[in-house]
């Protein structure tokens, strides 16, 4: 190791003590230990241009174990990303660009939005998986325009979580040879040793995946570590897992200790810290001018590696106009936007039928118009309706095909989504039964927090999945899904409110969406319109100026409320039947809108669904009433659920005659 490599290592260690200690808040034992590999990486084999950190064949890194966040902003800063010696000082502080894990779009040159041990893996494989079909559709003999690698450093903890299994297994089978983990294996959790909790052989386990393994016995040695990183990125037939052994906490007195993970060192241990590493300032942030001068020559060296790829990009585009073409459509997020006019998008057949079966069909008319449209489902094609005919298989063997199959891997297959829209170029949607949104949440919260217009497509929205059971009958799941914020669910009623959320997934660029789709035949309704992208509209008005009471109703249950309508008509009572398959879009409106929808003036409202009436309370009021689920489900044909259950006709009459009663 060259002095100037051991005084950039250094420095990282450094100025992630420093800024933890600052703050009083914060993991250093990660970026302690994890020092040399991340510098190894970052200065002599990745592919990067501080210059330009959105560069579209940049190699991707990922911080997985997001706890370690300083070690990411202490590399960013020395490398020119433009994070400042203040913005480290102010790690962990209100509107900082420091925040406790990695945030992306809040600091130039994360990612990933990391915290959730294991999210990382899993995105860095849907990372991969985007550059592995990129690289099919668009790359030509002697023009590689889309030729990258993504790399992943975690730790013990990520190794431990499910989500990683799930993600690992899955990149092996899909032989994503641009995909490399770095295992920061130091052995250490919160509550110890890791023998407390975790004894098996990480390597071999890898290696069961069918990935390429490699071992660094020592976490410093950076010609060790380099050469293993030069080995992973040869083999382009597998993935390949690097074991680098670290020592938590390195250089410090609290080297090795488990109280070196999660609090700070403390002010004389950063002194010993910087004197065992002959650090020469005690002065917190400092940093010699020289390891600026390293890092910057790096930093110009990877600039002219963009500029090299930008020729041949040129070069491509001029020797292939057509794909030229074609790659700008797959980076315009305002594509889908045409569709709002487009009579034949909006097409339907006037017949019952189930909005996962409209769904599906839509779905095939998309991929038509948008060449970037990926994704699959959990295993569940065939009853999710998911698959896009003749778009190919993505495998192995065919990185070209659209149709995703993530096997029965929900967790990891909502992370890989993130991970497939973070790389960029990708419009990708997955998909599996509503009631396992459970499985999906934490990484679909992390789709919300990143801004990613990854589409949801949830299906057998309800009780209306009959037979199965209460084990796959969702009740809490709506209200759930709609607490999150930034994050649009949409329950269509029919085929036009179906196409109406799909546009509005599609036309997304910074909120996913969930399409809440039934499993049983919905009939087409008449008053149903485009106005459903507003969240809620009147779909049958009643024939008074004021209307003697209002039915509000989602998915299959607005037919309910019409179906009330003609009946409580015969009695002299109107009422107005409003549809709302979304009420976070509706939120959005303005209020003179949700007035006209909505209005004040009636308070006799009946809230109409086969879900939780929790979040109904806002929409109905004090004198008003829900017919929504107080249990879990049964196993019986839906038919005979929806009327145990009062999803009827003659419930829905009552409930309105009782409110407007008061």
């Amino acid at each position: 190791m060259s002095n100037i490599d051991t005084m950039s290592v250094n420095a990282i260690r450094v100025l992630s003590a420093d800024g933890v200690q600052k703050a009083n808040s914060g993991h250093p034992g990660l970026p302690l230990g994890a020092a040399a590999m991340a510098y190894e990486l970052w200065a002599k084999h990745m592919k990067h241009n501080p210059a330009n950190p959105k560069w579209a064949n940049r190699d991707r890194f990922i911080l997985s174990g997001g706890h370690g966040s300083m070690l990411l902003y202490s590399l960013l800063h020395l490398f020119g990303y433009g994070l400042t010696i203040e913005d480290l000082s102010l790690f962990r502080q209100e509107n900082s660009l420091t925040p406790g894990h990695p945030e992306y779009g809040h600091t130039v040159g994360v990612e990933a939005t990391t915290g959730p041990l294991g999210a990382g893996m899993a995105m860095a494989v849907g990372m991969a998986m985007a550059e592995a079909h990129m690289s099919a559709i668009f790359n030509k003999e002697g023009y590689p325009v889309v030729d990258h690698y993504t790399f992943v450093l975690g730790g013990d903890g990520c190794m431990m979580e499910g989500i990683t299994s799930e993600a690992m297994s899955l990149a092996g089978t899909l032989g994503l040879g641009k995909l490399i983990v770095l295992y920061d294996s130091n052995q250490i959790t919160i509550e110890g040793d890791t023998d407390i909790a975790f004894k098996e052989d990480v390597k071999k386990r890898f290696e069961a995946y069918g990935f390429q393994t490699l071992v660094v016995e020592d976490g410093n040695n950076l010609e060790e570590i380099g050469k293993a990183i030069e080995e992973a990125k040869a083999d382009l037939t597998r993935p390949s897992m690097i074991t680098i052994k670290t020592k938590i906490g390195y250089g410090s007195p609290k080297e090795g200790l488990a109280s070196s993970h999660g609090e700070p060192l403390g002010e004389d241990n950063i002194k010993a810290m910087k004197k065992n590493l002959n650090w020469p300032s005690e002065e917190p942030f400092y940093v010699p001018e020289e390891v600026y001068e390293n890092c910057k020559a790096i930093a110009e060296e990877n600039a002219k590696t963009e500029d090299a790829w930008n020729k041949l990009f040129e070069d491509y585009s001029k020797a292939y106009p057509e794909m030229k073409e074609l790659w700008d459509k797959y980076h315009d997020e305002n594509t889908a936007k045409d569709l709002i006019d487009n009579e034949d998008f909006w097409a339907y057949d006037d017949k019952p039928d189930a909005t996962r079966n409209l769904s599906g069909q839509i779905i095939n008319r998309i991929k038509n118009y948008l060449p970037n449209f990926i994704g699959g489902s959990a295993d569940l094609a065939p009853s999710t309706k998911t698959l896009m005919k003749d778009a190919g298989d993505f495998s192995k063997d065919n990185y070209a095909g659209r149709n995703l199959h993530f096997g029965v891997r929900e967790l990891a297959m909502a992370g890989i989504g993130n991970g497939i829209a973070l790389h960029g170029g990708l419009r990708p949607y997955v998909s599996t039964f509503f009631v396992f949104s459970d499985y999906v949440k934490p990484m679909a919260r992390l789709t919300s927090l990143m801004g990613l217009p990854v589409t949801y497509v949830l299906t057998h929205d309800s009780i209306g999945v009959g037979e199965d059971g209460p084990t796959h009958e969702p009740i809490e799941q709506l209200a759930m899904l709609r607490a999150m914020p930034n994050f649009t669910v949409f329950r269509p009623a029919d085929a036009t409110e179906c196409i109406a959320a799909w546009y509005y997934a599609i036309t997304s660029t910074k909120t996913p969406t969930a399409l809440v789709l039934t499993r049983q035949n919905l009939p087409q309704l008449e008053g149903s319109s485009k106005d459903a992208l507003k969240g809620a509209y009147i779909i049958s008005d009643s024939k008074k100026e004021v209307p003697d009471a209002i039915v509000i109703a989602t998915g299959s249950e607005v037919q309910l409320g019409i179906n009330a309508q003609e009946e409580l008509a015969k009695e002299g009572i109107d009422i107005r039947v409003v549809s709302m398959p979304s009420m976070d879009i509706f939120e959005e409106q303005s209020d003179e809108y949700k007035e006209s929808v909505l209005p004040k003036s009636v308070r006799a409202r009946v809230a109409v669904e086969a879900g939780a009436d929790f979040g109904w309370g806002k929409y109905v009021g004090l004198d008003g009433t829900t017919i929504t689920m107080k249990s879990f489900g049964a196993s019986a044909p839906a038919g005979i659920l929806f009327k145990k259950f009062g999803f009827t006709t003659e419930n829905v009459v009552k409930a309105v005659k009782s409110v407007c009663s008061k």
